[in-house]
Protein backbone atom coordinates (compact mmCIF):
# COMPACT_ATOMS: atom_id res chain seq x y z
CA UNK A 1 0.00 0.00 0.00
CA UNK A 2 3.01 2.29 0.47
CA UNK A 3 3.59 2.32 -3.14
CA UNK A 4 0.32 3.59 -4.00
CA UNK A 5 0.74 6.94 -0.97
CA UNK A 6 3.87 7.50 -3.11
CA UNK A 7 2.05 7.66 -5.90
CA UNK A 8 -0.84 9.83 -4.40
CA UNK A 9 1.89 11.98 -3.14
CA UNK A 10 3.44 12.75 -6.09
CA UNK A 11 -0.11 13.47 -7.86
CA UNK A 12 -0.88 15.47 -5.19
CA UNK A 13 2.17 17.67 -5.67
CA UNK A 14 2.47 18.03 -9.63
CA UNK A 15 -1.10 19.36 -8.74
CA UNK A 16 -0.49 21.53 -6.07
CA UNK A 17 3.08 23.24 -6.38
CA UNK A 18 4.92 25.25 -8.45
CA UNK A 19 8.09 25.57 -10.31
CA UNK A 20 9.60 27.59 -7.64
CA UNK A 21 7.46 26.31 -4.56
CA UNK A 22 9.70 25.60 -1.24
CA UNK A 23 8.80 21.98 0.34
CA UNK A 24 10.39 19.98 3.43
CA UNK A 25 11.03 16.42 3.42
CA UNK A 26 10.23 14.83 7.14
CA UNK A 27 12.05 11.25 7.40
CA UNK A 28 13.30 11.45 3.76
CA UNK A 29 15.05 7.96 3.92
CA UNK A 30 16.27 7.15 0.40
CA UNK A 31 14.80 10.32 -0.93
CA UNK A 32 11.86 8.70 -3.45
CA UNK A 33 9.61 11.72 -2.52
CA UNK A 34 12.41 14.04 -2.70
CA UNK A 35 13.26 13.05 -6.19
CA UNK A 36 10.20 14.28 -7.38
CA UNK A 37 9.98 17.59 -5.80
CA UNK A 38 13.24 18.65 -6.98
CA UNK A 39 11.86 17.80 -10.44
CA UNK A 40 8.24 19.56 -9.68
CA UNK A 41 9.73 22.52 -7.90
CA UNK A 42 13.00 22.64 -9.78
CA UNK A 43 13.24 26.47 -8.55
CA UNK A 44 12.54 26.19 -4.66
CA UNK A 45 14.30 25.87 -2.09
CA UNK A 46 14.17 22.22 -0.43
CA UNK A 47 15.01 21.09 3.08
CA UNK A 48 15.38 17.11 3.96
CA UNK A 49 15.93 15.58 7.22
CA UNK A 50 17.43 12.26 7.99
CA UNK A 51 18.48 10.73 11.33
CA UNK A 52 19.94 7.67 10.28
CA UNK A 53 23.77 8.68 9.44
CA UNK A 54 24.58 6.27 6.22
CA UNK A 55 21.06 7.39 4.73
CA UNK A 56 21.89 11.17 5.32
CA UNK A 57 25.26 10.78 2.93
CA UNK A 58 23.97 9.28 0.80
CA UNK A 59 21.22 11.96 0.24
CA UNK A 60 23.61 14.40 0.53
CA UNK A 61 25.57 13.37 -2.41
CA UNK A 62 22.56 12.94 -4.09
CA UNK A 63 20.74 15.89 -4.13
CA UNK A 64 23.87 18.91 -3.54
CA UNK A 65 20.67 21.83 -4.28
CA UNK A 66 19.04 20.45 -0.93
CA UNK A 67 19.43 21.62 2.30
CA UNK A 68 19.97 18.03 4.06
CA UNK A 69 20.42 18.01 7.70
CA UNK A 70 21.15 14.81 10.08
CA UNK A 71 18.40 15.86 12.30
CA UNK A 72 15.55 13.81 13.90
CA UNK A 73 12.89 16.53 13.65
CA UNK A 74 10.98 16.88 17.09
CA UNK A 75 9.37 19.61 19.38
CA UNK A 76 12.78 19.68 21.39
CA UNK A 77 16.55 20.17 20.73
CA UNK A 78 18.70 18.04 22.26
CA UNK A 79 20.47 15.08 21.82
CA UNK A 80 18.38 11.68 21.51
CA UNK A 81 18.27 8.01 21.59
CA UNK A 82 17.25 6.70 17.89
CA UNK A 83 15.57 3.49 17.28
CA UNK A 84 17.49 2.31 14.17
CA UNK A 85 16.18 -0.59 12.69
CA UNK A 86 18.67 -2.42 10.61
CA UNK A 87 17.23 -5.29 9.14
CA UNK A 88 13.96 -2.72 7.88
CA UNK A 89 15.50 0.60 8.15
CA UNK A 90 12.38 2.07 7.45
CA UNK A 91 11.00 1.09 11.05
CA UNK A 92 13.37 3.40 12.56
CA UNK A 93 12.44 6.03 15.04
CA UNK A 94 13.14 8.07 17.96
CA UNK A 95 10.66 4.91 19.49
CA UNK A 96 10.53 1.39 19.42
CA UNK A 97 7.02 0.78 17.41
CA UNK A 98 5.20 -2.34 16.53
CA UNK A 99 7.19 -4.39 13.86
CA UNK A 100 4.73 -5.98 11.65
CA UNK A 101 7.23 -8.66 9.99
CA UNK A 102 7.93 -9.68 13.27
CA UNK A 103 11.58 -9.60 15.25
CA UNK A 104 13.90 -7.17 13.78
CA UNK A 105 17.36 -6.15 14.35
CA UNK A 106 17.57 -2.71 16.42
CA UNK A 107 20.87 -0.62 17.20
CA UNK A 108 19.98 2.55 19.27
CA UNK A 109 22.24 5.54 18.13
CA UNK A 110 22.51 8.95 19.29
CA UNK A 111 20.96 11.63 17.05
CA UNK A 112 20.17 15.61 17.12
CA UNK A 113 16.87 16.96 17.26
CA UNK A 114 15.24 19.89 17.01
CA UNK A 115 12.46 21.61 16.00
CA UNK A 116 11.24 22.86 12.58
CA UNK A 117 10.58 26.06 13.42
CA UNK A 118 14.31 26.64 15.38
CA UNK A 119 16.07 25.45 11.80
CA UNK A 120 14.28 27.44 8.80
CA UNK A 121 14.66 31.29 8.33
CA UNK A 122 12.64 33.37 9.89
CA UNK A 123 9.54 33.92 7.75
CA UNK A 124 10.78 31.23 5.67
CA UNK A 125 7.27 30.66 3.56
CA UNK A 126 6.80 26.88 3.24
CA UNK A 127 4.31 25.07 0.68
CA UNK A 128 4.67 21.45 1.15
CA UNK A 129 5.90 18.98 4.19
CA UNK A 130 5.90 15.43 4.23
CA UNK A 131 6.07 13.67 7.07
CA UNK A 132 6.96 9.88 7.62
CA UNK A 133 8.34 9.64 11.01
CA UNK A 134 7.12 6.05 12.62
CA UNK A 135 4.78 7.55 15.06
CA UNK A 136 6.56 10.97 15.79
CA UNK A 137 4.45 13.39 13.47
CA UNK A 138 2.92 15.09 16.38
CA UNK A 139 5.98 16.30 18.07
CA UNK A 140 7.27 17.05 14.26
CA UNK A 141 3.91 18.95 13.53
CA UNK A 142 4.56 20.99 17.13
CA UNK A 143 7.59 21.55 16.75
CA UNK A 144 6.84 23.48 13.32
CA UNK A 145 3.33 25.00 14.54
CA UNK A 146 4.41 28.70 14.12
CA UNK A 147 5.99 27.57 10.26
CA UNK A 148 2.98 25.56 9.72
CA UNK A 149 0.21 28.70 10.96
CA UNK A 150 2.19 31.18 8.93
CA UNK A 151 2.11 29.34 5.87
CA UNK A 152 -0.43 26.75 5.82
CA UNK A 153 1.33 23.98 3.28
CA UNK A 154 -0.30 21.21 2.18
CA UNK A 155 1.03 18.37 4.48
CA UNK A 156 0.90 14.72 3.92
CA UNK A 157 1.96 12.31 6.49
CA UNK A 158 2.01 9.44 7.85
CA UNK A 159 0.05 8.79 11.05
CA UNK A 160 -1.70 5.38 12.19
CA UNK A 161 -2.17 2.80 14.78
CA UNK A 162 0.94 0.69 15.93
CA UNK A 163 3.29 3.57 15.64
CA UNK A 164 1.81 6.84 16.68
CA UNK A 165 0.37 5.30 19.94
CA UNK A 166 3.90 4.92 21.13
CA UNK A 167 4.52 8.07 21.33
CA UNK A 168 1.32 8.35 23.30
CA UNK A 169 -0.28 10.07 20.52
CA UNK A 170 -4.19 10.15 19.57
CA UNK A 171 -5.57 11.53 16.76
CA UNK A 172 -7.84 13.91 17.79
CA UNK A 173 -4.72 15.62 18.77
CA UNK A 174 -3.07 15.72 15.41
CA UNK A 175 -6.80 16.30 13.88
CA UNK A 176 -6.87 18.95 16.33
CA UNK A 177 -3.67 20.84 15.85
CA UNK A 178 -3.98 20.67 11.97
CA UNK A 179 -7.78 22.21 11.63
CA UNK A 180 -8.16 24.47 14.79
CA UNK A 181 -4.34 25.48 15.28
CA UNK A 182 -3.32 26.04 11.56
CA UNK A 183 -6.60 26.70 9.47
CA UNK A 184 -6.34 23.34 7.67
CA UNK A 185 -8.90 20.72 6.32
CA UNK A 186 -7.82 16.97 5.96
CA UNK A 187 -8.10 14.29 3.46
CA UNK A 188 -7.31 11.49 2.11
CA UNK A 189 -5.42 11.74 -0.65
CA UNK A 190 -7.11 9.56 -3.34
CA UNK A 191 -10.59 11.05 -2.22
CA UNK A 192 -8.95 14.68 -2.60
CA UNK A 193 -7.77 13.54 -5.85
CA UNK A 194 -11.45 13.20 -7.04
CA UNK A 195 -12.47 16.17 -5.70
CA UNK A 196 -14.28 14.47 -2.53
CA UNK A 197 -14.88 16.59 0.91
CA UNK A 198 -12.70 16.83 3.77
CA UNK A 199 -12.54 14.02 6.79
CA UNK A 200 -14.41 14.58 9.96
CA UNK A 201 -12.74 14.23 12.99
CA UNK A 202 -15.05 11.17 13.82
CA UNK A 203 -13.88 9.73 10.69
CA UNK A 204 -10.44 10.46 10.98
CA UNK A 205 -10.33 9.03 14.38
CA UNK A 206 -12.10 5.37 12.99
CA UNK A 207 -9.33 5.32 9.57
CA UNK A 208 -6.71 5.25 12.17
CA UNK A 209 -8.07 3.20 14.86
CA UNK A 210 -9.13 0.80 11.89
CA UNK A 211 -5.87 0.59 9.77
CA UNK A 212 -8.15 1.76 6.67
CA UNK A 213 -5.73 4.12 6.14
CA UNK A 214 -2.79 5.48 7.20
CA UNK A 215 -1.69 8.24 5.31
CA UNK A 216 -3.48 11.67 4.90
CA UNK A 217 -3.10 14.97 3.90
CA UNK A 218 -3.71 18.56 5.15
CA UNK A 219 -4.86 20.95 2.78
CA UNK A 220 -6.13 24.84 3.49
CA UNK A 221 -9.58 24.70 1.81
CA UNK A 222 -9.14 27.96 0.10
CA UNK A 223 -5.83 27.67 -1.74
CA UNK A 224 -5.66 27.95 -5.46
CA UNK A 225 -4.85 25.54 -7.38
Amino acid sequence: MIYLYDRQTVEVMTRTLRIDSNCIDVGCHKGDILRAIVTIAANGKHYAFEPIPSLFEELKSSFPSVSVLNIALSDVQGDATFHHVTSNPSYSGLRPRRYIGGIETVEQITVKTAPLDAILPKNFQVDFIKIDVEGGELQVLQGGLETISRSRPLIVLEHGVGAADYYGTRPEMVYDLLTVDCGLSVFLMGSWLQGKGSLTRPEFVRQFETGENYYFMAFASDRRI
